[in-house]
């Protein structure tokens, strides 16, 4: 199976599993150092993209690699390895500057791991590049569109996000990874050489 992934999904795989293993064997260490910290609690630049190779919980990884192969794959086959790469790492950042901006605005001095702000990136992009492919969610078990199915978890992450529901999970980093990605599709279809 992992032959049959482009390049950089392939990569992106085995860095977040690795990742993780490390977690396990020294818990604490890596958060402490490339977790996505608020801007007064120990926040260091490189952390905007270093968030997005730790992971919380084996089911947080299997649930962002699941995306990462459901949705990456395909674009890195319709786009290429240079374009995906580029694509997700804005979606990353962008995912990182929300959640930078909405930790300030909360004092919040929790750090932010995991690459949900990119899947989600993927998961935008996907809908846009396919809007007509069908895709089944597990929960529920119902094919759509993938443009619905875009629509229905963007939705979901702001009316999450704005009644500060579901605990700690990161949904306007989710919808700075959706809005990262759209940026980088206008972008590209204004300059069309890049």
């Amino acid at each position: 199976m992992l032959k049959d992934l482009g390049r950089f999904t392939r990569l992106l795989l085995i860095l977040n599993i690795s990742f993780f293993a490390i977690q396990l064997l020294i818990p604490n260490l890596l958060e402490e150092y490339f977790a996505l910290w608020p801007i007064d609690a120990g926040f260091q630049l490189w952390q905007v993209i270093s968030y997005a190779f730790l992971h919380g919980s084996s089911s947080h990884l299997l649930f962002n690699m699941l995306g990462l192969v459901s949705f990456g794959s395909p674009l890195e086959k319709y786009w290429g390895s240079k374009r995906l790469l580029i694509f997700y790492s804005a979606s990353v950042l962008a995912a990182a500057v929300t959640q930078l901006f909405v930790t300030a605005q909360l004092g919040q001095q929790e750090p932010t791991v995991g690459a949900s702000g990119g899947i989600y990136g993927l998961l935008l992009g996907f809908g846009m590049m396919f809007p007509y492919k069908r895709i089944t969610p597990l929960i529920p078990p119902i094919s759509m569109p993938a443009w619905v199915f875009v629509s229905i978890f963007g939705s979901l992450e702001l009316l999450l996000g704005v009644t500060g529901t579901a605990g700690k999970i990161a949904h306007f980093a989710h919808l700075g990874g959706m809005i990262g990605g759209f940026s980088m599709l206008n972008y590209w279809r204004t300059h069309p050489k890049y």
